[in-house]
């Protein structure tokens, strides 16, 4: 890994992607959606701080396990300009989305254990189904392989 002498508290893009591990593209995306921001030289170059360093790593540790972008930007979004987020920030973010990110482990381990049986079976109101319809919601009203409401025939009075 390049090492970026201390007396640098600006990096290029290819310095931050060398340091950062992301690719430059990835880096120009982040900026876009306003993720990380950089100045521009004179000479209409891209110039970031050093604590960038920091928020691409928050940015791609967050994306791992699953947060999309638009919640990872008003999480930074939170935090002071040319500040790190450090270990408190990454503790009080985290916790605020421990609730969401359960919830898909849940759906996620259902998957896995019952991807076998549900695959292919053409029919998704079965009550062994508990992927495309948990607990047979559509089974207690309609037969077949339906996933849309029902519809009012044209005979049958209105609600409105």
């Amino acid at each position: 890994m390049p090492q970026i002498p201390e007396k640098i508290h600006e990096l290029t893009v290819g310095q931050l992607a060398a340091r950062s591990g992301a690719a430059v593209s990835a880096l120009h995306f982040y900026e876009s959606k306003g993720l990380i921001s950089s100045r521009r030289t004179s000479g209409n170059q891209r110039r970031y701080s050093r604590d960038t360093l920091r928020r691409v790593a928050f940015v791609r540790a967050a994306q791992r396990v699953g947060i999309p972008l638009a919640t990872i930007r008003e999480a930074l979004a939170q935090l002071p300009e040319e500040r790190t987020p450090d270990r408190d920030d990454w503790a009080r973010l985290s916790h605020a989305w421990r609730a969401g990110l359960d919830e898909r482990i849940q759906r996620l381990g259902r998957l896995r254990d019952h991807l076998t049986d549900c695959i292919g079976c053409g029919c998704l109101s079965l009550r062994t189904c508990v992927l495309s319809n948990p607990d047979d919601v559509f089974g207690d009203r309609l037969t077949g392989s339906r996933l849309l409401p029902e519809r009012r025939s044209a005979a049958s009075p209105s609600a409105d």
